[in-house]
């Protein structure tokens, strides 16, 4: 582990997304860390986004998971170690290896992934391995081995840069992945790069696209389809390129052949001169990448959505050369190490296939391993199913969270509360998967992990420790091989992550010689010294071989027995999911700018809480009319599988027919928001990958009696509400709520609300009439919390009244509170829309309105919102616009 020295900076890697960003961390004499983007970073050059930004904010330790505990209390780490060893040593003896299995994360290093894969696949004995990439990139990876012949992502990030037109599909590119997205933007001031972006939504992406295709949800199929057919029509097909390195192309035209410009247009509800549109663009620009993320992904037909891209590409012979490709961006920041290891149920390591029994005689040999898996495990929905089913009797979890973010969530629930025995490793203490724990494991967190990720290019990149680990805290790997040597196995005895980064790269050299595309056997001998100082680099790096070519496939060479690429044919196929006058519009879900995941390092930074402060449905204001709901309303969003509460948020943005509800909240930051208790459970067949992104839903109005909103020093207790939404202030936290049953005493019920003292000095104003409260609560001059209550959603200056927390208020000051405006020597910012810089819609309109800003630079220079990651700029053009056309009219 690396030792850090107060004040040394450390180069490091970013936890959030697949861009894999460099980051430098400089302790600080105060106890702080000071975050900044690495400019010899060959990823992200300097930048960091508004996540990676805050990341210096999310290292408290209040929340975190110190100790070992068994059944709730405290336990040495000999007690819980043997316990989890003796207990999978009897499951498997009694009932066989399928009996346990392990569920673990992207959000793990490639070493921690390399040691739980040996461990359940090699010395268990059973592939009933799987991580929560299932729900991000399992698409891709079907996709890839299918058409490849290995899981191989042929291009690199520089095509973004020297391509002239860039397809950015089922891809909010500018919140997800808004490092990569800047270098886009940066590209066409530079060249005039084109960009199409294909979208149900009109995102922020979108906003900045030449061309938007607004088309029905999951309905890309067909676009591709078309696609083809329309390029062979118009003589574009690469005949030396299909010859030499292609298979058979003939059963995937004559499907293709069936997908004319109109049909096209009817299936995804675009006009035929869109669709044209984008066929031009794309047969009449050779140097062209296609991006594809969790829109392609997230479907029950993602792997043949992803072929279908794939095959435009072979097809023109667009791949591995710049600028051209195709290429899936993951979300996680090591699912491609997970990948590389073998994580997924479906795979051995180092990128060989578990069905192959020449791939699992090497791997056996190898690792010398008792007991290897002769055939697939469960995949992640399959894998809480048989928990449910009482098949799987042991269960580690490790470094996610499944109650929240896998589909048909409720059921994940019940299953963990009836499986006779499970461990949970995480860093944090209180999630809604860890109460479901009958063994707690303390793990190492992000600025304790020591080890290596792999990006979305391929780039294996450090992540070295800068702060020591807290407590009774142990990395993820260590926890493994304790377990496995405690199991009776050898081969665990690892001394340190470079030791198992010099196994895994040995074992990707193993009689290899070029039959695999994975292969790092360069760093097999690795010291202790030259993995602290390794660099980023490019796979492959073979022993013996200089570098090579960074891309995959420009003159073929595919991972197939004879070496040519399968042009996979694919059409479209019935899902069994379609809208009903019950449930009679499509649910999507996704991510939002400023959080990750289920919230537990996002959560904890008021920065990033203030961005969307609650939980939220996007619907399109015809639909919102047909179920009675207005703006800001508390909406119920239901499904055949579950339902949940969100703020409305009426945007023609929205496509008509659909809503969005993002994917984060949890029982820790809200009252009925985890979405995916509502997703269906319905799965990709090839791939395993549940599809998120369309699910039959309907929306009624919540019968609110009054709504609220509150401030409190401390956290508020919220028994007594129907609906709420918590989020991180300066000085302590704030509140939306609302309740369906009346409330006669507004005062106890803000003292029980904000755990306020009884001598607590209250003051008040009430109009009964209008149904309106506002109450304050102090202690001295210090504030405890404030309740503004009314029939309809609560209007007044919320960031301003959240500023209070951290302040001293006087008599003055107090009345400015209860009135819920500051002032005008204090002006309300509004949301947060600049959240590098803490710039709120308010400001930003005044530099337009008042100031005279009339561009985006405009604007960065009079409040230096969107200077930083940019991630905002296109919220800032929106804003731009709005008042463009309310000047004009």
């Amino acid at each position: 582990m690396t030792m850090v020295d107060q004040g040394a900076t450390i180069r490091t890697t970013c936890p959030y997304c697949g861009v894999g960003c460099g980051v430098l961390a400089t302790p600080q004499p105060d106890g702080s860390v000071a975050i900044a983007g690495d400019p010899d970073h060959p990823a992200n050059f300097g930048r960091l986004c508004s996540k990676g930004s805050a990341l210096g904010e999310t290292l408290s330790l209040d929340d975190r998971l110190l100790n070992p505990e068994i059944h709730g209390k405290l336990a040495t780490w000999d007690e819980a170690l043997d316990l989890v060893a003796n207990r999978f040593s009897q499951t498997v003896a009694a009932h066989g290896p399928d009996s346990v299995a392990l569920y673990v994360s992207g959000q793990l290093l490639t070493e921690d992934y390399y040691v739980a894969n040996k461990l359940m696949k090699g010395f268990i004995g059973s592939a009933n391995i799987d991580t929560n990439s299932r729900l991000c990139m399992a698409s891709s990876v079907a996709g890839h081995r299918r058409a490849f012949g290995t899981d191989t992502v042929p291009g690199t990030y520089a095509d973004l840069e020297e391509a002239d037109l860039v397809v950015l599909v089922g891809s909010n590119f500018a919140w997800c992945h808004p490092v990569l997205f800047q270098r886009l933007l940066a590209a066409r001031e530079k060249k005039g790069t084109r960009i199409v972006v294909i979208d149900p939504r009109r995102t922020m992406t979108a906003e900045a696209a030449d061309l938007h295709l607004a088309l029905a949800p999951d309905s890309d199929l067909p676009l591709f389809l078309g696609l083809l057919n329309y390029l062979e029509q118009a003589g574009l097909r690469d005949t030396a390129y299909l010859e030499a390195h292609v298979g058979d192309v003939a059963p995937a035209l004559a499907i293709a052949a069936q997908f004319s410009v109109a049909h096209v247009a009817d299936e995804c509800g675009l006009t035929v001169k869109d669709v044209t549109g984008f066929y031009q663009n794309f047969a009449g620009t050779k140097k062209v990448v296609t991006v594809y993320s969790q829109g392609i992904n997230q479907s029950v037909s993602g792997s043949d959505k992803v072929n279908a891209i794939i095959n435009c590409h072979l097809f023109t012979g667009r791949i591995g050369q710049p600028g051209m490709g195709p290429f899936s961006i993951t979300g996680q920041p090591n699912a491609m190490g997970g990948r590389e290891v073998g994580g997924l149920a479906n795979m051995l390591a180092a990128h060989m296939d578990i069905e192959n029994p020449g791939h699992r005689n090497i791997v056996q040999r190898f690792w010398n391993s008792p007991f290897m898996a002769q055939k697939p495990g469960l995949k992640a929905v399959d894998l809480f199913r048989a928990v449910g089913e009482g098949k799987i009797k042991a269960l580690w979890i490790m470094a996610t969270n499944p109650a929240d973010s896998l589909p048909d969530a409720d059921h994940v629930q019940e299953a963990l509360k009836i499986c006779p025995f499970v461990v949970v490793s995480d860093a944090i203490r209180q999630t809604d998967t860890t109460r479901f724990a009958h063994v707690l494991l303390p793990a190492a967190a992000w600025a304790e992990k020591d080890g290596t990720v792999t990006n979305s290019e391929r780039r294996i990149s450090r992540q070295r420790s800068f702060l020591p680990l807290p407590g009774q805290a142990k990395p993820d790997w260590w926890q493994l091989a304790e377990v496995g040597k405690r199991m009776g196995f050898a081969g665990f005895d690892f001394e340190s992550p470079a030791a198992i980064f010099a196994e895994h790269a040995a074992l990707s050299g193993f009689e290899n010689s070029d039959s695999r595309d994975f292969d790092i056997s360069a760093h097999a001998t690795i010291s202790q010294a030259e993995f602290e100082a390794l660099e980023p680099f490019q796979w492959p790096q073979r022993a013996g071989q200089k570098p090579g070519e960074s891309r995959f496939f420009a003159d073929g060479n595919f991972y197939t027995p004879d070496r040519k690429a399968r042009f996979v044919a694919v059409a479209p196929r019935a899902s069994g999911k379609t809208v009903s006058s019950e449930f009679p519009l499509w649910l999507n879900t996704g991510r939002i700018r400023d959080q990750w995941h289920t919230m537990t390092r996002t959560g904890k930074t008021q920065r990033l809480m203030s961005h969307f402060s609650e939980p939220f449905c996007d619907i399109h204001p015809d639909d919102a009319a047909v179920a009675g709901i207005e703006p800001d309303d508390i909406v119920s969003v239901e499904t055949a599988h579950g339902s949940g509460l969100f703020r409305a948020n009426l945007s023609g943005a929205q496509r008509p027919g659909s809503i969005f509800v993002p994917m984060h909240w949890t029982d820790q930051f809200a009252s009925r928001a985890r979405i995916n208790a509502a997703t269906h459970p319905a799965t990709d067949p090839t791939s395993g990958q549940p599809g998120l992104k369309a699910c039959a839903a309907a929306i009624r109005p919540f019968e609110a009696q009054w709504y609220g909103f509150a401030i409190s020093a401390d956290p508020p207790s919220t028994d007594e509400c129907a609906y709420w939404a918590l989020a991180r202030a300066e000085g302590g936290f704030r509140l939306e709520l609302a309740g369906n049953q009346p409330v006669v005493d507004w005062q106890g019920f803000a003292a029980r609300l904000l755990n306020a003292p009884p001598d607590a000095e209250w003051v008040a104003y009430y109009d009964r009439q209008a149904g309106l409260a506002r109450l304050a609560a102090f202690s001295g001059e210090k504030l405890i919390g404030a309740l503004f209550v009314g029939p309809e959603p609560v209007d007044i200056a919320k960031s301003f009244v959240a500023m209070a927390l951290a302040e001293k208020l006087g008599g003055p000051t107090r009345l400015h509170l209860l009135a819920g405006r500051g002032g005008a020597d204090r002006p309300d910012p509004g949301a947060i829309i600049c959240a590098c810089f803490a710039v709120g819609v308010n400001q930003i309109v005044s530099a337009i309105r008042d100031g005279g800003a009339i561009s985006v630079d405009a604007v960065g220079e009079a409040l230096k919102a969107g200077t930083n990651c940019g991630s905002c700029r296109s919220e800032i053009r929106r804003l731009l616009d709005e008042h463009a056309l309310k000047e004009a009219v």
